[in-house]
């Protein structure tokens, strides 16, 4: 039997989205904007489509997703049974997942090296489709972290355009844990302007009011919906 003192998942859920729409509506006041200029993506990530329902029947539409593997066995059923779902990509993505990826993901967050741009590109021709892409940027040039090098953001963003034909509409960016998020937030911005990027994937749980004060057009908030992640299963 189910414990009658334990909390309902299905009503404390749609109330923590409530509560992180609140302070977005909050940020965005602060920072002199207007609401909707922020896309909420609800970091999805690990959980089941029974956590994920809930908080689509209370209007969420954009979700994150880490991998092509993980969404593909959930996301096909959730998108049929409400159409108007998006899915983003946030994660590491392999060329070899780049036909997967473009058939189920609305964005793709995690551009970053020349195979991916050539993997996307084909798929992208050749399924008709055109998700919105995001160049990752690795701000603190972390070798453990996935990204391009601010350095080289410039060459990149041209070459995914002019050598690949991307369409490229944005930068996301992870900063370092240890690291005011701040100055990361205001060099992904600066980068973005100056290639003509209107779209800045940035900040999360811990600091998505500072990355709207810094105009983040979509923010990837995933324990403060969703509460701890399940631990991970073994390999």
């Amino acid at each position: 039997m189910s414990d009658p003192n334990a909390p309902d998942e299905t009503n404390s859920l749609p109330i923590a989205l409530a509560a992180v729409e609140r302070e977005i509506a909050l940020a965005c006041r602060d920072a002199r904007r207007e609401r909707d200029t922020v896309t909420l993506i609800a970091v999805s990530k690990t959980f089941g489509a029974e956590a994920i329902e809930p908080v689509l029947a209370a209007g969420q539409k954009a979700f994150g997703e880490n991998r092509v593997q993980e969404a593909k066995a959930k996301w096909p059923a959730l998108k049929a049974a409400h159409p108007e779902a998006e899915l983003h990509l946030i994660g590491p993505l392999q060329s070899n997942k780049a036909k997967e990826a473009v058939a189920l993901f609305d964005a793709i967050h995690s551009i970053d090296r020349p195979s991916i741009c050539e993997a996307l590109a084909k798929e992208i021709v050749r399924q008709g489709r055109a998700p919105l892409l995001f160049v990752q940027l690795n701000t603190g040039e972390e070798p453990q972290k996935a990204g391009v090098a601010p350095a080289d953001a410039d060459d990149f963003i041209k070459r995914c355009r002019d050598g690949y034909g991307l369409a490229i509409s944005g930068l996301m960016c992870i900063p370092p844990v240890d690291d005011p998020p701040a100055p990361h937030f205001a060099l992904t911005a600066k980068i973005a302007a100056r290639n003509g990027l209107t779209l800045l994937s940035m900040g999360m749980s811990a600091d998505f009011a500072i990355a709207i004060q810094f105009g983040a057009t979509h923010v990837r908030v995933g324990s403060a919906i969703f509460g701890h992640r399940p631990a991970a299963s073994p390999p």
